[in-house]
């Protein structure tokens, strides 16, 4: 948790003194606070989808856990769509080609995605072992050969997608990681 302080035409970041222990922040922030909510952040209203955005910004829009159900959402306006993991159910290959037509299909300038637990099959050494399993929780994915998941990250081709590496879009660096 961490709030920024302009000094001089640069921001500095102080880091909550609690962002080393998720369990103490969490108690020591609901205790005192009527809600959980870091003291350096501040609730504000949400700018209406449609809004026009001023001259000069990036507008990002930031999404998860669509989870294949991606029918019938009204995206808001924006640059940059960042999709940051659980874009299916269980990284099929007919979800993820489903996914990227859907990505296809939006007006945003650029558009990134990392994938989330959730995308099993984009973790070719948990595939590995969970085929020869044949495990009961995942008939589908366990189904599967080598061949079906080997390079299943290449299917998002309306995407930049990140996995463990970083791109600059407008200005803004961002690194993306699904583990």
């Amino acid at each position: 948790m961490a709030h920024g302080i302009p000094s001089q035409g640069k921001v500095t970041i102080s880091v909550d003194e609690y962002s080393t222990n998720p369990t103490q922040a969490f108690t020591h922030y609901n205790i005192n606070q009527s809600r959980f909510q870091p003291p350096h952040v501040h609730m504000v209203d949400p700018t209406p989808y449609d809004t026009p955005k001023p001259a000069g910004h990036t507008r990002f829009v930031c999404v998860s856990d669509t989870h294949s159900r991606t029918d019938g959402i009204q995206m808001p306006y924006g640059d940059v769509l960042l999709h940051t993991g659980d874009l299916t159910e269980l990284g099929l290959p007919s979800e993820v080609k489903k996914f990227n037509d859907w990505l296809g299909s939006l007006p945003y300038e650029f558009k990134i995605v990392i994938a989330g637990n959730h995308e099993l099959t984009f973790d070719k050494e948990f595939m590995s072992e969970l085929v020869k399993q044949d495990y009961y929780r995942f008939p589908s994915v366990s189904k599967l050969k080598p061949e079906d998941f080997d390079n299943v990250q290449s299917l998002l081709s309306n995407c930049l997608y990140l996995q463990d590496s970083e791109v600059t879009v407008k200005g803004f660096r961002i690194y993306g990681a699904p583990w």
